[in-house]
């Protein structure tokens, strides 16, 4: 399944989209235009504006008291948006007069140094983010491993992305916008030492736009990108540097880099350091899998970090554990995954993102069948599911819930018109059990898979009666819905599974 799929234009991944895009002539003064709105983020200032909302909304606590800088990243919204404000929200409320924002370096190869834009400002669909351009000078006064230099910036994405939510949070705040050429440790302990001397006195905060693993499986950018978080939390960029290093020579099947923003985390590090920080502390992490778009063959690692100076180590996500099978789902379950199906849907309709799942539970965890399907006052408008799972519960409800409101060829795909009017229920699936004949089938309880002549079909418990089928019936009807005779299975070398189901719905958790 692809975001193509749903006539909603693909947002990017991470670095494979081109930004192309002029900011004209002259450097100094100049604002640079938006290259990768439509792309990256939406070009609607509307849905700009509530899509960030959203995301801000939904970011988890602050978790220090004294923050100093924040690692992000700078992928699509739709896979990153919501790592990206969970680190954002770190800050919020901060009261900073100047953003000083690292952005890595795709398009320059020979870079060496820290590029600052001179420029006058940043234009976003929000408006314009205005440079400190006195800043900047200071800056570029005090190191000489600063260039200023616009090039790098005219069709570089990770800084861009990050306005917005500067904008939103901060909108008196200037910024200071650099490229960091090199993942060099001692280029980055020298400009950390400088740039903290020059932001002596000031509110600032320091951002780092990049993204963490490239391509790699979803168990392995896990077990990648944790050891990577780690490492940024030590505030040691030489440490940073020899663990990518060291992860890198491992040759892990497609892992293209450890970091897409090595050099501009390292930056942050050195930097926040010197202004007087402790340690860092993960504040969120997941990848392009976990999303109900995603692809858990090939993903990309999305991490946020917070450096301050009360930070006491290291919290970070863990991956994915299977809990402890329960044939009861709690109240608190139930309600968290028809908010998630729901609001899948509607962020998909109305500001082109998804929500990231959250696994507040063990049962989430688990690898469990699901089926969502969605009613119109009264009237079945949609119904898929996945007999077989293949990844958590909780990533499968946005995608099977996607799949029911886009995908169902009985019916024309959801509207946003529609979103009122419709009602989510869940089935939640227990293992398949294969039984020796239609005698072990009880109806209202089980729920049955046949297959035979190489086909097959299945029917949730409820549907018989909600049909008011008797079980001979109930698999007449499956024969057909195989497309076989009603009778074949009753023929030799019929198959039956069963399962269960445990079946909520929104009318019950209102």
């Amino acid at each position: 399944m692809t975001i193509l799929q749903f006539g909603i234009p693909i947002f990017a991944l991470s670095i494979g989209v081109a930004a192309t895009g002029m900011a004209g002539n002259d450097g100094e003064g100049e604002v640079r235009s938006p290259v990768v709105a439509g792309q990256f983020y939406p070009e609607s200032a509307t849905v700009l504006k509530s899509a960030i909302e959203k995301f801000m909304e939904d970011a988890l606590p602050p978790q220090v008291q004294k923050p100093l800088a924040i690692v992000v990243p700078h992928a699509g919204y739709i896979y990153s948006g919501q790592v990206c404000a969970d680190g954002w929200n770190q800050v919020r409320g901060g009261g900073y007069d100047v953003i000083v924002i690292f952005g890595t370096n795709h398009t320059a190869p020979g870079l060496r140094k820290i590029a600052l834009y001179p420029g006058g400002g940043f234009r976003t669909p929000l408006g314009t983010a205005v440079v400190d351009r006195d800043l900047t000078a200071a800056i570029k006064a005090a190191s000489s491993d600063c260039i200023l230099d616009k090039e790098p910036h005219v069709r570089e994405h990770s800084i861009e992305v990050q306005i917005p939510f500067a904008q939103r949070l901060f909108p008196q705040a200037r910024i200071v916008a650099g490229i960091v050429g090199d993942a060099d440790p001692a280029l980055c302990n020298r400009f950390g030492a400088a740039l903290a001397s020059v932001l002596k006195g000031r509110r600032a905060l320091i951002v780092a736009s990049s993204d963490l693993s490239h391509y790699p499986s979803a168990a392995e950018a896990e077990m990648v990108d944790m050891n990577t978080l780690e490492a940024v939390t030590t505030l040691d960029p030489a440490v940073l540097h020899t663990t990518i290093q060291t992860q890198m020579a491992r040759r892990i099947p497609n892992l293209s880099t450890c970091a897409c923003g090595e050099a501009p985390i390292m930056a942050a590090m050195a930097a926040a350091k010197a202004m007087g920080a402790t340690g860092g502390r993960v504040v969120s992490y997941a990848h392009s899998g976990n999303l109900p778009i995603g692809d858990r063959q090939r993903v990309v690692g999305y991490g946020a970090v917070v450096l301050a100076a009360d930070a006491k180590g290291m919290t970070a996500v863990p991956p994915a554990e299977s809990g402890r099978t329960e044939e009861s789902i709690s109240a608190a379950d139930r309600k968290y995954m028809l908010h998630l199906a729901r609001e899948t849907i509607t962020q998909y309709l109305t500001i082109k993102m998804v929500p990231l799942p959250r696994f507040s539970s063990p049962l989430l965890r688990e690898e469990r069948g699901i089926f969502v399907t969605l009613k119109k006052r009264g009237n079945l408008r949609g119904c898929i599911g996945r007999m077989v799972p293949d990844r958590p519960l909780g990533e499968l409800v946005g995608s099977v819930a996607l799949q029911s409101a886009f995908e169902d060829p009985r019916f024309s795909p959801v509207t946003a018109g529609e979103l009122a009017d419709l009602e989510v229920e869940i089935s939640v699936l227990t293992p398949m059990k294969q039984v020796s004949g239609p005698d072990d089938i009880v109806v209202g309880r089980d729920g049955v898979l046949l297959q035979q002549r190489g086909k097959s079909a299945v029917f949730l418990p409820q549907v018989a009666p909600e049909q008011g089928w008797s079980r001979d019936e109930m698999l007449d009807h499956l024969s057909q819905k195989a497309g076989l005779p009603a009778k074949a299975w009753r023929e030799p070398g019929a198959c039956f599974l069963t399962f269960q189901a445990i079946v909520f719905g929104e009318s019950e958790h209102h």
